[in-house]
């Protein structure tokens, strides 16, 4: 007979000692909790342990001589009662909230579910009795030590520069990293892949999701997958094919080569919501061990979920055992893989309360008072399908956010749209009147042109369209507002003039995004023009055309990326830690200063002017011992006059252009010379 000790209900999960492992799951609502144990493999269920302590909600048990690398999962009983939010079933197999590392992986099966499939209306309200253990993952114990030894770089928010990716798509096409570790975090350790990341003079790395996720069994069912990971199974293990052979110790291994080069590394999380979708999805974790708790339930309503994020579910922070497992998975994060920041997906979720958003729900609170996770680099993404799901600028100072409507407003300004100079012009000095409430910061504004959702940079330029027949839906995915102009010709060309105004294009979206204020965030592979295809929605193209085309290269566009991360990094005028005022410096100078493009001021009449394209915009240094930056812009599809403003003394010197022609040449206060269409050039003041 095996010795069971009553253990601990803290902390929650697993934990190892000298002596054995302590097993806490937490289940307000259960009449029963059962721990099994599995073979190393997970394919044989070797003994049922009942749980015989509970202490606040909290199942807990020590097992003697259980160690490292011992396989379980979990059986919890208790009502079958859709019609009032429980969905207890203890002919499933559960997942544990807090697992690790996972041992295999969903195989879809009728069995998963914890109602009777088939049976016509009303089938979730139908208990199903068959075993889904054979069906399931299973978590395995593992220490808890840290996996890094280094600590965070901690690059000032207003310097830093995000690279958004994928750890797949980044490196399955890298011809330098060997085949047998590509898609892997051991990938993005590799010199190649730092080296690169370097000379592009990003300081952090932005991962799509790498919890454990799964496949949804409609995508299998077409033989496609889910590439992107927006479908959470677990919160604190990684997704599995991510490891390779390397396993958990891989993540500690990429995270401080990446710290040795100084480059942060930030995860896209899914919190909002899990795997489980709605009231007709499968049994696998939360919804078999407390539905009520874990979830949002509709009001008067309970056997439906309150799906405030399209996936069917949304996950209750409101409920204290629900923050606490939010927290202590970014915790662990952020201890023992070093990681240095969290975009939230979906963040307004997370802050809802029965009467819709607040600012001031304790999930923001818990974070923003952390110890541990209160310094790092926040970032929420505003929106979700909610009431009023849109709160751009309504998140609590400490978090950024993803900023669509700078995407949205430069996206057409360079299409050539007209009545933008107002708002192109409050978009590019960081969105003051977004984010100045509570002493925000120009770095509340996570600046991006595109990103993983959507059209690359390359298709952005080349497609009206989107084209995502290969998704099996018809085409009826995706954005069909994508803000996009092909330049003449619906995808790839040989026209040696369109592609040459799709270059311009490309050169002066990347230009306005890393010398706006704010934080610059590029799409990976834009630097080198890779595309999708017009795909704008390739969240189930594990393939080619989710993958980054390493083998295309446009060398000039990946060297101006370089060039711009270098100038903004060299030049404190781009990147302010404090808003733009217009006020005078104790140098006497304005830190902004917009003209026309006759050299002189702007006035009421010239922003207001619909027509009107062209700005040049001088900016201020923040130190004496900096030159000032002009910044011409001419957006429209003609040639454009364009007086230089008036400096004191000196010169005005062209250092960076999307034309190129004027590279190199020089400008007197108030000469005149002819900005190209469609085209942006930087000048340097010069004695």
């Amino acid at each position: 007979m095996r010795r069971v000790d009553p253990g601990y209900a803290f902390p929650l999960g697993v934990t190892v000692d000298k002596t054995g492992t302590n097993f806490a799951i937490f289940s307000d609502n259960a009449d029963g909790v059962t721990l099994c144990l599995f073979d190393r493999y997970g394919e044989t269920e070797q003994e049922r342990i009942p749980l015989r302590e509970c202490t606040n909600g909290v199942w807990h048990c020590h097992l003697p001589g259980v160690g490292r690398g011992q396989v379980y999962g979990w059986r919890v009983s208790g009502p079958w009662s859709p019609l009032e939010g429980h969905r207890f079933n203890f002919s499933k197999l559960l997942l544990d909230p807090y697992a690790r590392e996972l041992v295999g992986n969903i195989r879809w099966d009728d069995a998963l579910y914890g109602y009777t499939i088939g049976v016509g209306e009303g089938a979730d309200l139908v208990k199903d009795d068959r075993d889904s253990a054979p069906f399931m993952p299973k978590a395995r114990v593992v220490s808890g030590n840290p996996l890094v030894t280094t600590s965070h770089p901690r690059v000032p928010w207003h310097k830093a520069i995000i690279y958004e990716g994928h750890v797949r798509g980044l490196t399955m096409r890298h011809p330098l990293v060997p085949e047998q570790i590509r898609g892997t975090f051991s990938a993005l350790g590799t010199p190649e892949v730092i080296d690169y990341l370097t000379r592009l003079g990003v300081t952090a790395i932005e991962l799509l999701p790498v919890h454990a996720f799964a496949q949804d069994r409609h995508l299998v069912d077409r033989g496609l997958s889910n590439y992107w990971g927006y479908n959470t199974l677990s919160f604190f293990a990684p997704e599995p094919r991510y490891l390779g052979e390397g396993g958990l110790e891989s993540i500690g291994e990429a995270v401080d080569r990446l710290h040795q080069a100084g480059i942060e590394i930030i995860l896209d999380v899914v919190y909002n919501h899990t795997c489980e979708g709605n009231h007709l999805g499968p049994t696998l974790s939360f919804r078999g061990i407390d539905n009520k708790s874990y979830y949002r339930l509709m009001p008067g309503e309970p056997r439906y979920y309150d799906d405030m994020t399209g996936c069917g579910n949304s996950v209750n922070t409101d409920h204290p055992r629900v923050l606490q497992m939010v927290m202590d998975s970014l915790r662990m994060w952020a201890s023992l893989y070093g990681i240095d920041g969290f975009r939230f997906d979906l963040a307004v979720t997370m802050g809802r309360r029965p009467t819709g958003f607040d600012p001031s729900h304790a999930f923001f609170n818990a974070i923003l008072q952390d110890p541990t996770l209160g310094g790092l680099k926040l970032i929420a993404e505003p929106w979700d399908i909610g009431q009023g799901g849109y709160q751009l600028g309504s998140f609590p100072p400490g978090f950024s956010e993803w900023n669509g409507d700078y995407r949205d407003v430069v996206r057409h300004f360079w299409c050539g749209s007209e009545g933008l100079l107002p708002s192109f012009a409050t978009r590019f000095a960081a969105s003051q009147d977004i984010f100045s409430e509570g002493k925000r910061r120009p770095w509340s504004s996570v600046n991006f042109i595109t990103a993983h959702d959507g059209f690359t940079l390359h298709d952005l330029v080349s497609y009206n369209e989107k084209h995502n027949e290969a998704n099996g839906e018809n085409n009826n995915d995706g954005h069909d507002d994508n803000r996009s102009w092909n330049c003449g010709v619906e995808g790839e060309t040989d026209d040696p003039a369109i592609r040459e105004l799709r270059l311009r294009q490309k050169k002066n979206l990347l230009a306005t995004l890393f010398l706006s204020q704010g934080v610059p965030m590029l799409l990976g592979g834009d630097e080198r023009s890779n595309s999708q295809g017009g795909n704008n929605n390739a969240y189930c193209q594990d393939n080619e055309i989710g993958w980054v085309d390493w083998s295309h290269e446009e060398p000039e566009l990946t060297d101006f990326v370089a060039r711009l991360s270098a100038l903004r990094k060299s030049r404190s005028a781009l990147s302010r830690p404090e808003f733009l005022t217009g006020i005078r410096n104790e140098m006497g100078q304005p830190d902004v200063s917009w003209f026309s493009s006759t050299g002189e001021r702007m006035k009421d009449q010239d922003w207001a002017d619909p027509f009107n394209k062209c700005l040049t915009v001088r900016l201020a240094p923040a130190t004496a011992d900096e030159p000032s930056l002009v910044v011409m812009l001419n957006a429209s599809h003609v040639e454009v006059p364009f007086t230089a403003p008036p400096v004191s003394s000196g010169h005005w010197e062209a250092i960076l252009g999307t034309a190129g022609e004027h590279e190199g040449r020089t400008l007197e206060a108030g000469e005149t010379l002819t900005m190209p269409a469609r085209a942006l050039t930087v000048w340097e003041w010069r004695e």
